[in-house]
């Protein structure tokens, strides 16, 4: 099934623009994807995460099966039904949740056994558990299940979650059944090149629709991952798209889009919308601090999203301070907005073999500096 139509490189860096073809529609990359977890973009409805310039979101296979459980959805219809989108989907399996909820969990070569952290009742997956469940939600994409280690672990945690990762996916992909559903298989392998290139020979041998990188961004120092990706992804499939899974500060975005990959998802944009935490042309912008509070000046002057263009600073505030509902919404849609904007200057930039100026001038906060893991 072949998806990604490579359309031009960047003639400075490892950048790359292209296209990727799914059932649900197109969507043009390097592309950010907004998290929605439960099949919800907190604060947002559909027509207004289309404002934003959003043009796939991701959701999570492992919460969508606890809660509201894959018979209710598809039952509705799907996944696109269900929540009414009518864009590209893509599912991440739930290995994430294995790693952050490993008080909960129990990894063995066969799958993983686990107790929700909903209603504490018992439940196993295997990776043809998890292929199944994606193919009766029905995103576009399926992610596989992998084991994702912690950023501190030990070289042998690390091989043996590189390998069983391998295992896993042997049975994912002969577990497919779906012909308009593509697949990702996923990279492993810690900080360590050694382990990252042998986990890609041994995916991309098994042949899938797409590979991400895995098990980056779980605590390791910034400068390791954009180091370990950059150093990886060239030895990726150079017609199928790459997916950098969970991170996503602005400065990650440029570092990781110059060294080849092509979509990102993180929670980071909607989560400090949420906290009052702010993205902008001049740096980050905590509204709820005093400094806003009679502010008559728009939130970002270059800024066209709704927020921007109707509302003040000192009302921003006010909302974030009154705890009103509506604070969430106007800050979420200027954060994703944010982003999608971001996004579509580099597609621009690679366009033109600007990249490199591009990403010498967008803005570097102690936020974007330091980073963030960004689990669904």
């Amino acid at each position: 099934m072949s998806i990604f139509e490579l359309i031009h490189e960047d003639a400075g860096s490892a950048a790359r623009r292209g296209r990727l073809n799914l059932t649900h529609g197109s969507v043009e990359t390097p592309a950010f994807m907004p998290v929605a977890t439960h099949g919800s973009i907190k604060g947002l409805t559909p027509p207004q995460i289309r404002e934003t310039g959003a043009q796939m979101i991701l959701s999570n296979a492992y919460h969508l099966w606890l809660r509201p459980g894959c018979d209710v959805v598809e039952t509705a219809g799907g996944l696109h039904r269900f929540m009414g989108w009518d864009g590209p989907i893509l599912t991440d399996s739930g290995g994430y949740q294995i790693f952050s909820l490993a008080a909960l969990a129990r990894v063995t070569d066969d799958g993983v056994t686990f107790r929700s952290h909903i209603d504490g009742s018992a439940h196993a997956l295997t990776p043809e558990d998890v292929i199944r469940a994606q193919e009766r939600l029905g995103p576009d994409v399926a992610m596989i299940l992998d084991e994702c280690p912690p950023g501190d672990a030990d070289r042998a945690t690390v091989t043996a979650a590189t390998e069983r990762t391998a295992q896993w996916a042997r049975r994912a992909a002969a577990a497919r059944r779906r012909g308009d559903q593509a697949v990702f298989g996923i990279i492993q392998g810690g900080t360590h090149l050694d382990l990252r290139l042998e986990s890609v020979r041994t995916i991309v041998d098994i042949g899938f629709d797409g590979y991400a990188l895995g098990g980056l961004s779980v605590g390791e120092p910034r400068p390791d991952t954009w180091r370990v990706a950059s150093a990886t992804a060239p030895h990726l499939p150079r017609n199928q798209p790459r997916y950098f899974m969970g991170a996503g500060t602005p400065r990650d975005i440029i570092e990781l889009v110059g060294g080849g990959i092509d979509l990102f998802d993180c929670v980071l944009p909607t989560r400090l919308a949420r906290n009052g935490t702010l993205f902008t042309s001049q740096g980050s912008v905590v509204i709820r601090h005093a400094a806003h509070v009679a502010d008559p000046r728009p939130l970002d002057p270059e800024c066209g999203c709704y927020t921007c263009t109707h509302f003040s600073r000192a009302y921003l505030r006010h909302l974030v301070m009154a705890r009103e509902p509506l604070a969430v919404t106007l800050n979420t849609l200027h954060n994703v907005t944010y982003y999608q904007n971001l996004m579509a200057r580099i597609r621009e930039a690679i366009t033109n073999d600007r990249f490199a100026d591009l990403a010498s001038t967008v803005t570097t906060t102690s936020l974007g500096e330091e980073g963030a893991s960004c689990p669904a």
